[in-house]
């Protein structure tokens, strides 16, 4: 997510949807998304109702708009991924770029976790599990004992939970990203090796 203008106190045209996707995504964070209206939304950004309704007639309209705009770097990634050979040089390289897009996304996924049953509710629970399901497939080989599946898929799943896990932990961002990282590699090597 690129951020806004700052403090400069001007703000390109192009940077306004931006700023209610920002905004938006830090009250569905901080207060939940069913508690927090659009009424809220524009009050923060200092803009009439009419105005925010010109970029987004709904919340759910929003939360869709951030899932594309965030998750298109998962979506350049699955494709890349079809394209390559099944090789452990290629599932590494999907966990390192798939890294790099959670630490870009890193606010969608917190409000994902913080909201799990209202994303599950809403049409972009799908299409987050319908990307989920194709990187697991990418990851796994199906004819692997059930033991190195579960490997391969616990090793997205150990940069999900990273994600949150070591947000209380004290240390630098960039090297617990490398740790969770590592030990996402570790596991899809220790299938490979079987």
């Amino acid at each position: 997510m690129s951020s806004s203008a700052g403090g400069t106190g001007r703000q390109r045209r192009g940077d306004t949807r931006q700023r209610i996707q920002d905004v938006a995504l830090r009250l569905f964070a901080e207060r939940g998304y069913e508690k927090t209206s659009l009424r809220e939304i524009a009050e923060e950004l200092e803009v009439t109702k009419a105005a925010l309704y010109y970029h987004f007639k709904t919340k759910e309209d929003i939360l869709i708009s951030l899932f594309e705009d965030l998750t298109r770097p998962m979506d350049e990634l699955i494709e890349w991924g079809e394209g390559q050979p099944r090789t452990l040089a290629t599932k590494k390289e999907l966990l390192n770029r798939y890294s790099t897009a959670l630490t870009n996304a890193g606010p969608l996924f917190r409000f994902m976790q913080e909201n799990q049953g209202t994303v599950r509710d809403l049409s972009v629970g799908d299409s987050f599990k319908a990307r989920m399901i194709k990187m697991m497939a990418l990851m796994k080989e199906p004819e692997a004992p059930l033991v190195d599946q579960v490997r391969c898929i616990s090793a997205l799943f150990t940069m999900h939970a990273g994600m949150f896990a070591l947000k209380e932990i004290e240390g630098d961002e960039e090297d617990k990203r490398k740790a969770v990282l590592e030990v996402a590699v570790d596991l899809v090597t220790q299938a490979d090796a079987s």
